[in-house]
């Protein structure tokens, strides 16, 4: 029985998948567990029709996230922050990736999701400083701060 698996199943089929199995096993397992269905012609169509859907969709991110790498790597495009500093030339309170993100939504009507701003460590020195971000798993950017003290 032909069948189009609807979740991975470990050594016989990823999501998305139409194989050949035993009918015993499709109808009593796969069917049964919802972990597949038959494959007729309409289901595979409809199979094909999410799939387009989803490189579609896909295409549409990665072309959004091009576009907000230009805006980045714009030379006006400098995220000003103003903290206190103490005697030793670091600043008082760090600056995080959550502030980083408000920071850009604020100034310049862009957002970035924090989780993608790759910080090792909070930054805590002031002056000129390239923050790396990882938009989509193809486009790299990096966000210029300018840290000035109060």
């Amino acid at each position: 029985m032909k069948v189009i698996f609807l979740q991975d199943v470990k050594g016989k089929g990823k999501k998305g998948e139409i194989k050949e199995v035993p009918n015993g096993y499709a109808q009593n397992f796969l069917l049964k567990k919802q972990l597949a269905k038959e494959a007729t012609s309409q289901t595979i169509g409809e199979l094909k029709g999410k799939q387009k859907a989803e490189v579609k969709a896909q295409a549409e991110i990665l072309a959004e996230a091009k576009a907000l790498k230009e805006k980045l790597a714009d030379e006006k495009t400098v995220v000003l922050f103003t903290e206190k500093v103490g005697p030793d030339g670091r600043t008082f309170g760090s600056i995080t990736a959550k502030k980083i993100s408000e920071e850009l939504l604020k100034q310049y009507g862009l957002k970035v999701d924090k989780r993608h701003i790759e910080l090792d460590h909070p930054i805590r020195a002031i002056g000129l400083i390239e923050v790396p971000v990882k938009l989509h798993k193809e486009v790299l950017a990096e966000i210029q701060l300018n840290i000035k003290e109060a």
